[in-house]
C-alpha cells in the first residue's frame, strides 16, 4: 500500500521560506509522477509543481522563479522549496504520486501553509 506523509508546513511572513517534503512508502511497480498540489477552501486543487517520470518538471505560473520541486534518487522523497512567499500562497499543500499506466492517483494528507504577517 503507497502512503505519502508530508511536512514542513506552518506559518511565514511575507517574503519567508518553506521547505515541504514529502516521504513515500510502499512499491510501485510502474513508472509515475510526483508532485505538490493546493487547495484553498471553497476552491479546485491546483498544480503547484510536478516531476514526470522522465525528470521533467513542471510549474504553475503562479509559482515559476520562486518553488523548486526536487527527488532523491529512488523516489522516495519529493521536496519543495518555496521562496518569496505571498499570502496568496496559504493553502493546504499535498503530496501526489500519479501511476498512468493504472489510471491511479495516491495522495497524502496535506500540509498547512499560511502566509500572514
Amino acid at each position: 500500500q503507497v502512503q505519502l506523509v508530508e511536512s514542513g508546513g506552518g506559518l511565514v511572513q511575507p517574503g519567508g521560506s518553506l521547505r515541504l517534503s514529502c516521504v513515500r512508502s510502499g512499491e510501485i511497480s510502474f513508472f509515475f509522477d510526483m508532485g505538490w498540489y493546493r487547495q484553498v477552501p471553497g476552491k479546485q486543487r491546483e498544480l503547484v509543481a510536478r516531476i514526470l517520470s522522465n525528470d521533467t518538471t513542471n510549474y504553475a505560473d503562479s509559482v515559476k522563479g520562486r518553488f523548486t520541486i526536487s527527488r532523491d534518487n529512488p523516489w522516495k522523497i519529493l521536496s519543495l522549496q518555496m521562496n518569496s512567499l505571498a499570502p496568496e500562497d496559504t493553502a493546504v499543500y499535498y503530496c501526489n504520486v500519479n501511476v498512468r499506466a493504472l489510471g491511479r492517483d495516491y495522495w497524502g494528507q496535506g500540509t498547512q501553509v499560511t502566509v500572514s504577517s
